[in-house]
C-alpha cells in the first residue's frame, strides 16, 4: 500500500506537538541548559557601545575579514592575536516576541516531522511495522535537530559541551518523532 502525503499530516502534527513540548521541558524545566550562555563583562558598556555604533540586527564576525587576503595583513593578524575573536548575533531591540518565536519553533518541528515522514514514505510504504518506521523517522529527525550544532562549534565558537547537549536533545526529539510515526503510521 502506498502512503499519500496527506496521510503523513497527522503523524507529523503529533510528532511536532511532542517535540515542541519536549523542547519546552528541556529548556525551561530541566537544568542542563541553564549555563549555556554567559554574561559579557560590562554588559551595560557593551550594549552602549553597540548602540552608539548603530549596530543593526544581524550576525557579525570580529575582527572582520572582508577578503581572504586580510589573513595576510599584519594589522589584521595582530587584531586576531590580541583578541577577542568572535561571532556576535544581534537581535531586534525590545523584548523578544515569544509568541512568534514559539510559533516559528513549532513550524520548524512540523517541517522536520514532514521530512522524516516523507523519507519513511519513499523508503517504506504503507503497512511497515512500528520499529522500521520508528528507526527511519527517528534517525532523520535526529539528524535534522542535531547536526547544525556541530557546525556552530566548528565555525561560531559554540562550546562543544553545549553542542553535545543539543545533540542529546536532538536524539530525544528524534525518538519522540519516531514514536509518533511508528504509532500513527498508515497500515
Amino acid at each position: 500500500m502506498d502512503v499519500t502525503f496527506a496521510q503523513l499530516f497527522v503523524p507529523a502534527l503529533a510528532a511536532a506537538v511532542l517535540v515542541w513540548i519536549g523542547s519546552a521541558v528541556m529548556h525551561m524545566v530541566l537544568p542542563h541548559h541553564k549555563g549555556d550562555y554567559g554574561k559579557v563583562p560590562d554588559e551595560d558598556g557593551v550594549q552602549a557601545l553597540l548602540r552608539a555604533g548603530g549596530t543593526k540586527p544581524g550576525m557579525y564576525h570580529f575582527p572582520h575579514m572582508s577578503t581572504p587576503d586580510a589573513m595576510k595583513n599584519p594589522a589584521f593578524v595582530k587584531k586576531c592575536d590580541d583578541g577577542p575573536v568572535g561571532v556576535l548575533l544581534v537581535g531586534p531591540n525590545g523584548m523578544p516576541n515569544m509568541g512568534k518565536l514559539l510559533g516559528l519553533q513549532f513550524a520548524y518541528c512540523f517541517v522536520v516531522s514532514l521530512v522524516a515522514g516523507y523519507v519513511a514514505h519513499i523508503s517504506l510504504g504503507g503497512g511497515a511495522d512500528y520499529m522500521t518506521v520508528f528507526r527511519v523517522t527517528a534517525t532523520v529527525a535526529w539528524i535534522a535537530y542535531a547536526a547544525a550544532h556541530v557546525s556552530a562549534s566548528i565555525w561560531w565558537f559554540q562550546s562543544w559541551s553545549v553542542t553535545f547537549k543539543f545533540i542529546v536533545d536532538g536524539l530525544v526529539y528524534g525518538l519522540l518523532t519516531g514514536g509518533a510515526f511508528g504509532w500513527l503510521w498508515p497500515s
